[in-house]
């Protein structure tokens, strides 16, 4: 079934889409979303938004479908979507609901900082299950980072604005960034599992039954194991200090050295291939990278 997804590029289309006043600033925007009439129509259509949106999840039922999951809302939870992802949403809003959505395009942040290091907060392209939930001080500490943010964009625009939105918004992404580290210690045991199904994926990847056509990637493995790339990327680099790619680079090379060695009948190129290489160039390229010698460099010294 084919979905409706209505693209939204501007704070301005986005405020017309949900019956809010005409936004103070061109750029950012934040609204509570008591503030805003969500129909049961609107539930039914996809979105993509042009910009980045922070999303506090607190005293509201419903759901957000997003990525390859639906999300069914919690308590104190965030959620974060980069630009032009697709999502859709059916809320329940309660009267004393204060939760809020904050918005900022990427022409925003582009001459900033900011703009150099967003894609470091790889949490907006996190899945829809793998939100941030929030303690409450944890909460506190966001809402107030966004109230300020909100106090700042809806006031006259002066020389000054830019600078202490930028502020403001760059500690709320750090502080975002703290307590997802946080939530990744506190289910240890959780992520363990996904590190232990990891490294087996690995191991099997060039197993004798597995016909391999294709190095393993961050993205493959991540599909495998039903959690979004980035998501895997991060937990792996807080539970061992290597990320995802790291881990794979090294069992390729660890596999690569270990038929190197032991398969001298084989050339450079049939190595290659059976590692998954396209090109046998890319595997010696690789091995160079990874060791300062190429691939018949280190047959000849460990055979010597």
């Amino acid at each position: 079934m084919e979905r409706n997804i209505i693209q939204l590029n501007s704070i301005t289309e986005t405020h017309q889409l949900l019956g809010l006043p005409k936004p103070k600033h061109p750029h950012v925007s934040f609204f509570r979303h008591r503030d805003i009439g969500v129909t049961a129509e609107m539930g039914e259509v996809y979105f993509s938004l042009n910009m980045y949106l922070i999303a506090l999840k607190d005293n509201v039922g419903g759901s957000m479908d997003y990525g390859r999951n639906k999300y069914d809302f919690q308590e104190g939870t965030l959620v974060c979507i980069g630009p032009n992802q697709v999502f859709s949403s059916n809320y329940q809003y309660k009267e004393d609901s204060d939760d809020w959505m904050l918005l900022f395009s990427s022409e925003f942040i582009l001459e900033s900082s900011l703009g150099k290091t967003i894609h470091d907060y790889n949490f907006f392209s996190y899945e829809s299950d793998e939100a941030l939930h929030l303690s409450d001080d944890e909460k506190k500490e966001i809402s107030d980072l966004a109230t300020r943010i909100e106090k700042e964009s809806s006031q006259n625009i002066d020389k000054h604005t830019q600078d202490i939105i930028l502020i403001n918004l760059e500690s709320l992404l750090r502080y975002t960034k703290r307590f997802y580290e946080r939530q990744f210690y506190t289910r240890v045991n959780f992520n363990k599992g996904y590190v232990v199904d990891f490294e087996r994926l690995l191991r099997e990847y060039y197993s004798v039954k597995n016909e391999v056509t294709s190095v393993p990637t961050v993205a493959g493995c991540a599909k495998i194991l039903n959690i979004s790339a980035p998501y895997l990327s991060d937990l792996l680099k807080t539970e061992t200090g290597k990320t995802a790619k790291e881990h794979i680079d090294f069992y390729v090379l660890k596999k690569a050295k270990m038929l190197l060695i032991n398969t001298r009948n084989e050339n450079i190129s049939e190595i290659a291939y059976r590692l998954g290489f396209e090109y046998p160039n890319h595997f010696s390229k690789f091995f160079k990278n990874k060791t300062g010698l190429t691939p018949k460099e280190y047959r000849h010294i460990s055979i010597c």
